[in-house]
């Protein structure tokens, strides 16, 4: 082993050493991520057609007096897309904490990624 690579490890055993829970966690999601083939949601664009893959944060029904929503927010370890199902009250296997991979066109409502009536694929529990 070089000297080079030494350091190049030792940095990386301080970094996991000195790294918040969070960071980690977001190391974590981003690596697992990548292995599902999911784009990083920091880079995706406005009418972009993506692939990402994370766990839901949060679910929330929400009735509106047209058409009522289901919004969960997918969080990579690099930002969160919220998913948004028209029409819908529950879907099964759609709950917080749940991992996926979820593929549509990504829209911006406000300041947030949204990608509405997204295709989705539910990963085995832990």
């Amino acid at each position: 082993m070089s000297t080079d690579e030494r350091r190049g490890s030792l940095r990386r055993m301080l970094r996991r050493l000195t790294a918040s829970e969070a960071e980690i966690e977001a190391q974590e999601l981003l690596r697992e991520s990548a292995e599902h083939g999911g784009m990083p949601a920091r880079q995706c664009c406005r009418g972009q057609l993506v692939a990402v893959s994370g766990r839901l944060r949060t679910v929330v029904y929400t009735p509106r007096t047209n058409q009522p929503t289901l919004e969960a927010d997918l969080y990579d370890g690099s930002d969160v897309v919220t998913l948004v199902w028209l029409g819908r009250r529950h879907i099964a296997g759609i709950e917080p904490g749940r991992h996926l991979t979820a593929r549509g066109r990504v829209a911006i409502r406000g300041d947030r990624k949204v990608i509405y009536n997204p295709y989705y694929e539910l990963e085995p529990p832990k």
